[in-house]
C-alpha cells in the first residue's frame, strides 16, 4: 500500500436486509459473469440451436435437439444446460410438462422459440443472427478489455489512444476494415442485416413510411454501406430516385456484389463529411452515432447544403438512438450501445438535448423525433 493513503472502511450496511445484501451478491454475479450470457448467445447461433427447433415446428425436446445439432455424443449433458441457462434468460422457453407415460417423460423438458430467437432463425428478412455474432466478435471483447486502461490515460498522442479499439488492434475501427476482408465482410453482412429489420418496421405496415418519404423523389443513404436500406425505400416507395454514398472500398465490395441488371440504386463514392450528392432527402441511419459530436455537426452541416436548394420537401432523415425510454429493457439496451461506441469508435449515444444542441450548430431550425424502431428512434430535421 503506497504511504499516507487512508485505510478503506467498508461502508455500514446496517439498513441492508440480508434478503437485500443476497440480491446484491446475485446481481453482481450476473455483472461479473454477464459475458457468459454473450457466449452461450454465440454458441446457440453457431451450432445452429434457434434452426433446429424453428424447423421441428418451433418447440423441441433435448432428444430432438440431440439429432439435430453437432454436439457429441459424450458432451449431450452440457448441452441441457446450455438450454438451461438461455431459457432462464429468455432466448428460449421452457415447457415442462407430465407426460403420462415413461418413454415420453424421458425426453425431459422441451424448448420453444421466444420473440428473441425468432430473430436468430436464418433465412428472413428478420434474421439478426450476423449482427450478434459480429456483437460477440472477439475483436470487440478485446478491445472492451482494454477500457480502464484507456480511461485512466491521457488521449491525443497517438492514433492509438483515441479508442480502447486502437488501443488494442493497432488501427481504428474503419481503417481496420477496409483492411482486413474477412472482418470486413462480417461487418457488412450484419449491417445488412440490421438494415433489413429496421427497415421492414419503416415501410412495412404500421411504419411511418408513407408520411415520411411522401413529397420526397430523391434521397441520399449516407453511409448507407451495401445499399439494403436504400433498396427497401426504393421498392417500397418507387417514386424516390435512391443513391449510397459510401467510401471507396465499400462501394467496390457493394457494386461487385449487385445482381446483373439491379439498378434499383445508385452507388457514389466519397466522404460525407466533405461533400454530399443533392437530393430532397439525406438519411443517417446507425452513421451519426460512430462520430464524434463536432463531427455530425461537420456532416450535417453537408447535408444542409445538399438540401438546401429543394425546400419545402429538403430533410434530413436520421435513424439512431435518443437515449431515453419506459422500458427497462430498451433503456439498458441503448446504454449498452453507448459503451460499445466508447470502446469502437470516437461517437455515442445521445439524450435529446445533444441531438438538438447538434442540430442547432449545423445550421437546422427544427425537428421532429418519432419512438418506434426498437431501442432507436426516426428523427426529421428542417433547415
Amino acid at each position: 500500500m503506497a504511504q499516507n493513503q487512508p485505510l478503506l472502511v467498508a461502508p455500514p450496511m446496517a439498513s441492508t436486509t440480508d434478503d437485500e445484501l443476497l440480491q446484491a451478491e446475485a446481481m453482481l454475479w450476473c455483472h461479473a459473469l454477464g459475458y457468459m450470457k454473450t457466449m452461450a448467445l454465440q454458441c446457440a447461433i453457431t451450432l445452429g440451436i434457434p434452426n433446429a427447433i424453428h424447423r421441428h415446428g418451433g418447440e423441441a425436446s433435448l432428444p430432438d435437439l440431440h439429432a439435430a445439432v453437432p454436439v457429441a455424443t459424450t458432451k449431450r449433458p452440457c448441452l441441457s444446460r446450455l438450454m438451461r441457462f438461455l431459457a432462464a434468460s429468455g432466448i428460449f422457453a421452457e415447457t415442462t410438462t407430465t407426460p403420462a407415460d415413461a418413454a415420453a417423460a424421458a425426453g425431459g423438458p422441451r424448448y420453444r422459440l421466444t420473440a428473441a430467437s425468432r430473430f436468430l432463425v436464418d433465412g428472413g428478412d428478420t434474421c439478426l443472427t450476423q449482427m450478434m455474432l459480429l456483437m460477440a466478435s472477439p475483436l470487440g471483447v478485446a478491445a472492451s478489455q482494454s477500457l480502464a486502461g484507456w480511461l485512466v490515460e491521457e488521449g491525443g498522442a497517438t492514433a492509438a489512444a483515441e479508442t480502447p479499439f486502437a488501443a488494442a488492434h493497432g488501427k481504428a475501427l474503419y481503417e481496420f476494415l477496409s483492411r482486413d476482408a474477412e472482418f470486413g465482410a462480417r461487418f457488412g453482412a450484419a449491417m445488412g442485416a440490421d438494415s433489413r429489420v429496421v427497415s421492414g418496421m419503416l415501410v412495412g405496415d404500421g411504419g411511418h413510411g408513407g408520411e415520411v418519404f411522401a413529397g420526397v423523389a430523391s434521397l441520399v443513404d449516407a453511409g448507407g454501406g451495401d445499399g439494403t436500406m436504400a433498396r427497401a425505400i426504393a421498392g417500397a416507395f418507387p417514386h424516390v430516385r435512391c443513391t449510397v454514398l459510401e467510401l471507396p472500398f465499400v462501394v467496390d465490395d457493394a457494386a461487385a456484389a449487385v445482381p446483373a441488371g439491379d439498378g434499383t440504386v445508385e452507388f457514389v463514392a466519397g466522404d460525407m463529411m466533405e461533400f454530399i450528392p443533392p437530393a430532397d432527402a439525406v438519411l443517417f441511419k446507425g452513421v451519426l452515432h460512430n462520430w464524434s459530436d463536432e463531427d455530425c455537426v461537420r456532416t450535417l452541416k453537408r447535408a444542409r447544403e445538399a438540401i438546401s436548394t429543394r425546400e419545402p420537401k429538403g430533410k434530413v432523415i436520421i435513424i439512431d438512438i435518443v437515449i431515453g425510454s419506459p422500458s427497462k429493457q430498451t433503456l439498458e439496451a441503448q446504454l449498452c450501445l453507448d459503451l460499445c461506441m466508447m470502446v469502437q469508435t470516437t461517437g455515442k449515444e445521445r439524450e435529446e438535448e445533444t441531438w438538438h444542441r447538434i442540430f442547432r450548430d449545423a445550421g437546422f431550425t427544427r425537428y421532429k423525433i418519432r419512438p418506434g424502431l426498437g431501442p432507436r428512434s426516426l428523427i426529421e430535421v428542417y433547415p
